[in-house]
């Protein structure tokens, strides 16, 4: 049964939840919690991430036998590949890493507002430039049913991920 490490918070770890969950993949979910502020002690992750052969520690992780992934896009790539979800030519396989990237790059940027200090000042100018952003995926999509002619995960995952992030924006 694969492996699944991360903070005990949705974060990035998230949409691979929700993959693993898609395709039937049962899991282990450690979660690893955060000592109490001022200092949030990160010693429960820091204590066993050169145990786990990671080749690069870092959260979120997946394990799954032998092979051992960390950074949540390769995790979300190599599940999909593992599951058939990923593209069958070439340029499947390269619009679906552009769209994830996109839905990254879209993701990082409400995070970055939404925890940000400045978050009044900074939304109107945000949300000013979201249609243009989100203009550029109508029209990427435009011609298709789905990302790659039937039913994927990577930028549908994405985006209700971001969604879901924004509602309390």
């Amino acid at each position: 049964m694969p492996t699944l490490g991360y903070w005990k918070i949705r974060g990035l770890a998230q949409p691979v939840r929700l993959l693993q969950n898609y395709v039937g993949e049962d899991f282990e979910d450690v979660q690893y919690e955060q000592g109490d502020g001022p200092g949030f002690s990160r010693e429960c992750w820091t204590s066993v991430k050169n145990t786990l052969g990671l080749p690069f520690p870092n959260l979120p992780y997946y394990i799954d036998g032998d092979i051992k992934i960390t950074q949540s896009n390769s995790i979300l790539r190599y599940i999909a590949k593992k599951h058939d979800l990923l593209g069958k030519t070439t340029q499947e396989i390269v619009d679906c890493d552009v769209m994830l990237e996109n839905a990254m790059d879209f993701r990082n940027g409400t995070v970055r507002l939404a925890y940000n200090g400045d978050y009044e000042k900074l939304k109107e100018d945000y949300f000013k430039n979201l249609q243009p952003m989100l203009a550029k995926f109508e029209e990427f999509l435009a011609d298709k049913n789905f990302l790659l002619e039937l039913i994927t995960f990577l930028l549908e995952l994405m985006l209700q991920y971001v969604t879901f992030q924004c509602m309390n924006c």
